[in-house]
């Protein structure tokens, strides 16, 4: 199982495409109208979501690609910033979606993307540790 978090994983091909995935459903997730989305009623449930989904894609594109070299990780953690900055920029501008920017949301995408990368790294290293 702990494969999947070493260089010469076998499972490349199958965690790009799940990561793929991922990325496309925190981007329509994101850009669904204002509407769609369940009104549930717990303190800062918004901001835990966007920490669980920018986790999740970092943790996920380093599993289709786990490689630990700090350039990959630094790059990765920019990449989830950017997305997030992104979304929320775009957020605020598409008023038709009755959205709106946030700049906390985007902290907690970054710190997400910081998570993932962490529970990743602590995942590879117990994996080379059982090698």
């Amino acid at each position: 199982m702990l494969r999947i978090f070493t260089p010469d994983s076998p499972y490349k091909k199958q965690a790009r495409f799940v990561a793929i995935l991922w990325t496309l459903f925190i981007l329509i997730g994101c850009f669904a109208p204002a509407k769609s989305i369940p009104d549930v009623k717990l303190p800062l449930i918004d901001k835990w979501v966007h920490l669980v989904l920018f986790g999740g894609f970092t943790f996920l594109w380093l599993t289709a690609r786990p490689i630990r070299s700090a350039i990959w990780l630094v790059t990765l953690f920019f990449i989830a910033v950017a997305l997030g900055a992104t979304i929320e920029i775009l957020q605020g501008i598409l008023t038709f979606l009755h959205r709106s920017m946030e700049f906390m949301d985007a902290v907690a995408d970054s710190i997400g993307g910081l998570l993932g990368i962490f529970v990743f790294s602590i995942f590879a290293y117990f994996a080379e540790k059982r090698k």
